[in-house]
């Protein structure tokens, strides 16, 4: 009985957005945050009692999204953050309509989604809504030129996007030439006060979870230029760089060979061996 007064207790005290915790579709990280799968897309849902926020509504998800919305609060969709102008990310803001506050990079189109930004900065920008900042910080060029990190607090929650993930391998050939750019996006975003991460692909880890990221791009950057000035080939390479710690991580066997290559060619195009 004494249990069962106490756990009544605990109900009548939480507040109405924490009992949304097991709404269908939506997965609670903290707090007032969660997030939205939709396949191997993530976006970012803050739900406050002044709004609600969505960061990366892209078109996969953003329907889907806003039809489940009332399983989670009443709290209409009132902020969008782009976390950069990849297609496949930055789309489906227009299912939000017109009266959301639409923000990116300054380097972002001036429409992303289907609407036209609100606001765009250079460096970092927050603000307030409800009880929790949002904090955008610009994380430099390298993977897209217009990327940026979406921290939220108090509870602390980082959403990264691209750049990196817990325990996944790099996308394929490390994407464009700008791989130093890339490793600088990671320090950047590591530099971040911040315990969860969520990422736009994946599970969700948390600050040491991106450590690991940049010790793996270390490591493998380390490894194939000592493989390039040895004299061996990439195809070499990327039969000898298994890195059997990582097995476990997702895309290992997909996008492994792949990471060495892209690594191989960015030593060799940028100059840093002659090769």
């Amino acid at each position: 009985m004494k249990n069962a007064l106490i756990v009544a207790a605990m109900a009548i005290l939480m507040p109405a957005i924490a009992t949304a915790q097991s709404a269908d579709a939506f997965t609670h990280v903290a707090g007032n945050v969660y997030y939205f799968q939709n396949g191997s897309y993530n976006s970012l849902v803050v739900v406050t009692e002044e709004g609600t926020l969505v960061v990366d509504p892209n078109g996969r998800t953003a329907e889907q999204l806003q039809n489940n919305l009332p399983s989670l609060t009443d709290q209409p969709v009132t902020h969008l953050i782009f976390s950069h102008s990849h297609g496949d990310h930055a789309s489906g803001g227009d299912v939000y309509g017109d009266d959301v506050q639409a923000i990116a990079h300054s380097n972002a189109p001036a429409t992303l989604g289907g609407v036209s930004l609100d606001a765009q900065f250079d460096q970092e920008h927050s603000f307030q809504l409800g009880k929790n900042t949002i904090e955008l910080t610009y994380l430099g060029p390298g993977d897209e030129e217009d990327m940026i990190a979406t921290v939220v607090r108090p509870e602390n929650v980082v959403f990264l996007v691209d750049v990196a993930a817990p325990e996944r391998m790099f996308y394929t050939s490390l994407g464009r030439n700008n791989v130093q750019g890339w490793y600088q996006q990671i320090l950047t975003a590591e530099a971040l006060e911040f315990d969860t991460f969520v990422p736009g692909h994946g599970r969700v880890g948390d600050h040491d979870d991106l450590t690991n990221v940049r010790l793996y791009m270390e490591e493998l950057r380390a490894d194939v230029l000592k493989g390039l000035q040895a004299g061996k080939s990439t195809n070499q390479l990327v039969e000898e760089l298994t890195y059997p710690d990582r097995s476990h991580w997702q895309q290992y066997d997909t996008w492994r060979p792949s990471n060495v290559r892209g690594m191989a060619r960015h030593l060799i195009k940028s100059g840093i061996v002659d090769y």
